[in-house]
Parts: C-alpha cells; structure tokens; sequence
C-alpha cells in the first residue's frame, strides 16, 4: 500500500488503536470503582456535557434526578470514559470515510465498515449500560465490544501496513488453524471475566487454585448464567446469591486453566517447529504475555483485588489477544 491515502488511513488506525487500549482501560477503571452509574443518563451527566460540581448544579441534578445523589469522582470517572470513547467513535468514521474514498486504490473497505457497525453498536451498549441499570448481559457485552473494536482495527492495521511474513517453515502451517482455536477460547474466557465482573462475583473466592474449602458444595446452575435476569430496579453491585457468585468465579478459574494450557501449548509448538527468528520471537511474546495474565489473575485474588491490579488484568487480556491475532494471522498467510 504505496498511496497517500493509504498511509493516512494507517495512521489513522494506529491511532484508533492506542486510542482504543485507552478506551479499555478507562472502561475497566470505571467497572471497577463502580462509576458505572455515576451519570444516571446518557450521553451526558445529569443534562451536562461535564459533570455537575458546584452547589447550584448539584442541587439542580439531585431534583431531576432524586434517585441519584450526585458523587463527583464517580460521574468524572464515567464521563472521561464516555469523552474517550466518544473520539475513538469519530475517529473510526473518519477512517470508513477514507476508505470509501480510496476502495479503487487497495484500500480495505469491508473490515472499516465492519469496525463502524460494531462501534455503533458499542455505542448503544454504553446507553443501555445505564439505561438498563448495569444489567450484567449488558455490561459483559460492552466489555467484549470493546475488545472486539480493538481486535479488528488492529487486523485492519496489520491489513493495511507492509507486513511481512518470512518464507519457509512449513511444519507450522497446520497451526494457523490452532490460532483461531485459541482466540475463541481467550474470546470466551474474557467474556467469563466479564460476566465475573458484572455479577461481582470476584472476590467470592478467596484461595487458589480454584476455590476455597467446600466449593463443590455451593455449585449452583440454576440462575447463575441466565442471560435475562429478574427486572430490578438496578443491577448495581449484584443481584444473585454467594452460591451462584461462586459458581461463575469457579468456572471463570477453570477457563483460566484451560485458556493456559491451551495457549501455552500452542505457543510451545510453535517455537519448538518454527525456524525463523520471526515465529519464535512471536510465540515468545504469546507466552510473556500469557504469563503476565496469569500472575495478574493470581495476584486479584491473593491481595483482594486492588484496583491496578485489575485495570492492568484488562488492559494485558487485550494484549494477549493481540498477540494472540499476530500470530495467527502470520500462521493463516503462510497457508
């Protein structure tokens, strides 16, 4: 991709994809302050752009809206959350624009428009994220919006950059496929950890490995992964039972396991058949990565969650899947 748009196009998406690990992380500051309410409407805050902060605009805010007492630092939260993301949004639409325009040049038109659908959508998601009072289908869903946003504009770069895959190795081919394997499992793993998150259910188990002493005993399906749950008034810091929150954190652990394993194994096959310094160096990388996730995982649960503990768990999950799609993608076009 030699044309001037082309190059502006993949400035663009670097970008959007900076922009975007941001938007993830503000996103998981906010879940994890419980900030999530902290502007009951949308897409402002109590009727402002910012947030209301002197005596008059509180006043004001609390009468219109007298089921939420106005805390500053929460709505903050939220709001810089929603300003971040809200430039990702017109960023991406720029980049869909300057795609349409620049189709007859090489350009990838169907992955932007596909990016723009799904940050619409994301959009929507946020809405009803505090419409719907943190109905925990909901948030989970935001969760894997934003890491879907981020995922496909960092395979629009790698589209739309000189990337280039060395020759040979042909023992490895076959593994390309164990790729798309493995981002299913991580896809679904972190959307464990969201469903985890959303139903605070995170500290309900205490020691390692799995749980503490008689969790067998308290494992209940009944309720603990319906996707539509009981109407309530809010969803804000959990509505189902201790046992139903271990449930999901237990089987949140066990992904765990398996997405290690899984991964490690992968990563290992990969190194151990690849020649090129350029396949060993990226199953290397899958494998710092992973273990990274792993220590962060082990240490929510050791020191009780402390907040950048886990903000950096998301902000490493969306890294190892990026990681993850590099060497994929590599794999799949040695095919």
């Amino acid at each position: 991709m030699k044309s001037s748009a082309n190059k502006r196009i993949r400035t663009l998406v670097l970008l959007s994809i900076l922009l975007a690990l941001i938007v993830v992380s503000l996103g998981a500051y906010t879940r994890l302050t419980h900030a999530g309410l902290g502007c009951p409407d949308w897409p402002g805050c109590y009727g402002l752009v910012d947030v209301p902060e002197t005596a008059e605009q509180i006043i004001k805010a609390e009468k219109a809206f007298p089921e939420r007492k106005v805390e500053p630092h929460k709505a903050w939260n939220e709001m810089i959350h929603r300003y971040f993301a809200g430039a990702l949004g017109l960023l991406i639409l720029a980049i869909a624009f300057m795609s349409f325009k620049a189709r007859d040049q090489g350009t990838p038109l169907r992955l932007p428009m596909l990016i723009l659908v799904v940050v619409i959508f994301q959009a929507a998601l946020g809405m009803w994220t505090v419409t719907l009072k943190l109905m925990p289908i909901v948030v989970m869903g935001h969760l894997l919006g934003g890491f879907t946003t981020l995922s496909l504009l960092f395979l629009l770069y790698l589209r739309v950059s000189d990337f280039r895959v060395p020759g040979g190795d042909f023992a490895i081919k076959k593994y390309g496929r164990y790729g798309l394997i493995g981002i299913v499992i991580l896809t679904a793993q972190i959307g464990l950890g969201g469903w985890t998150s959303s139903n605070y259910a995170a500290l309900v188990c205490t020691e390692l490995p799995i749980c503490q002493a008689g969790w067998q005993e308290e494992l209940t399906f009944e309720d603990s992964f319906d996707l539509i749950p009981p109407e309530k008034e809010t969803y804000e810091y959990g509505h189902l039972s201790h046992a139903s929150r271990v449930t999901i954190h237990v089987v949140h652990r066990i992904g765990a396991i398996v997405t290690g394993i899984y991964l490690f194994w992968l990563a290992l096959m990969v190194y151990r058949k690849s020649q090129s310094a350029f396949f060993k160096n990226a199953s290397k990388s899958l494998a710092f990565i992973l273990s990274c996730q792993i220590l962060l995982g082990i240490s929510n649960v050791w020191f009780s969650l402390p907040l950048s503990v886990a903000v950096s768990h998301n902000v490493v999950a969306a890294c190892l899947m990026l990681s993850l799609i590099t060497l994929t993608y590599s794999l799949r076009r040695k095919i």
